[in-house]
């Protein structure tokens, strides 16, 4: 991977506000390079995890701390109008309750008090094409799942001696088999939201019995943690649940569980509550970073570029930490420089044609 390119073209992508192509970056460096370099340096080789993790690296270790979190979850970015393929195709979006034509990608965000960085990532390739049982109808899906993924990426993470304290994940990563294989293979707690009609045990003797009840019937007060015993999970988890308002006024419950069971409810919620973060970071990544400006044809380009706007976002949150300016509020400062650039273009090009 030349860095150098990367630098230049990331620099690009966060200062862009409307399609990012190559022609328009040796545009925008006067043919200081040209848009074959450009080109070249998007579809020669694939740019992976690892080269993500190796450039951030040495951030991450002068930021590293013992009581980080890791936070992975997935989202998808829409590309209705570009042409389907094993990468840009069809992926169900759990917020919109449909099926969306996009990039899905699953991310691990390395989150300590000061900073967030992506430091793994996937792109969901459905590669396979199968024959929808309820439908009849062909259709495309990944060879992996997202859990397989997720826990790949925990694991890379242990083997990259990064210190943290929790994973923390949203409901569609919290299966019984991630939650074994966080515990009794990698030694490490989690904290994770629970269906309100899981069924759990009150008590060892109520799991050997079979006796479960739905997580909903369980009484809780809303700084009490409960003891209980999932199926399919060997140790006791603790469950406790958030009373929130929703924008509509409406109240929502938020059940969750935890590995760790030294956790009182109060601790248990405010450690999962670090898991917005990934929120602002998908908020930005696609903002602030041109994920979607991309007129990139092929797999692999396209892939390329998704991983430009990663490292556009890295340098975006150093940015931050060193101006303690938000992304938005930089971005912001970039667009208002534009415009007065633009502004004054504007009035040489109206002295020229108020003199011809």
């Amino acid at each position: 991977m030349d860095k150098h390119l990367l630098d230049i073209y990331s620099d690009y992508l966060i200062c862009s506000f409307g399609l990012t192509t190559a022609t328009g970056l040796s545009a925008l460096l006067e043919g200081a390079i040209s848009h074959d370099k450009i080109t070249r340096f998007l579809s020669t080789s694939d740019f992976t995890s690892t080269d993500l993790w190796q450039l951030v690296k040495p951030l991450v270790r002068e930021r590293q701390r013992d009581d980080a979190v890791l936070i992975i979850d997935d989202s998808i970015e829409e590309k209705p109008y570009t042409d389907e393929s094993e990468l840009i195709c069809w992926h169900w979006d759990h917020c919109f309750g449909r099926n969306l034509k996009g990039i899905n990608f699953v991310t691990c965000l390395y989150r300590t008090q000061e900073i967030a960085l992506p430091v793994a990532f996937q792109l969901i390739q459905k590669s396979e094409w199968i024959t929808d049982k309820k439908t009849g109808k062909q259709k495309r899906v990944c060879p992996k799942t997202k859990n397989d993924y997720f826990r790949e990426m925990v694991a890379q993470c242990q083997k990259n001696q990064l210190p943290f304290r929790y994973v923390l994940a949203d409901i569609g990563f919290g299966s019984a088999e991630n939650r074994r294989y966080l515990k009794s293979d990698l030694q490490t707690d989690f904290i994770f939201p629970l269906k309100e009609n899981r069924k759990v045990a009150l008590s060892a003797e109520d799991k050997v019995a079979g006796r479960f009840v739905s997580v909903s019937s369980v009484v809780l007060e809303a700084t009490a943690a409960q003891e209980i015993w999932l199926e399919g999970v060997e140790f006791p988890l603790l469950l406790c649940k958030q009373v929130f308002t929703n924008k509509d006024g409406s109240q929502g419950v938020l059940y969750l569980v935890t590995s760790d069971t030294t956790l009182d409810a109060p601790s248990i919620q405010a450690i999962y509550q670090k898991r917005w973060k990934v929120e602002e970071y998908h908020q930005s990544v696609k903002s602030n970073a041109s994920f979607a400006k991309s007129p990139t044809k092929t797999i692999r380009t396209q892939s390329n570029h998704i991983f430009a706007c990663l490292w556009a976002y890295v340098k975006l949150e150093k940015m931050r930490l060193q101006t303690t300016i938000n992304h938005f509020a930089l971005k912001g400062r970039i667009y208002q420089a534009a415009l007065v650039s633009a502004y004054r273009e504007l009035q040489v090009l109206k002295g020229v044609c108020a003199s011809a």
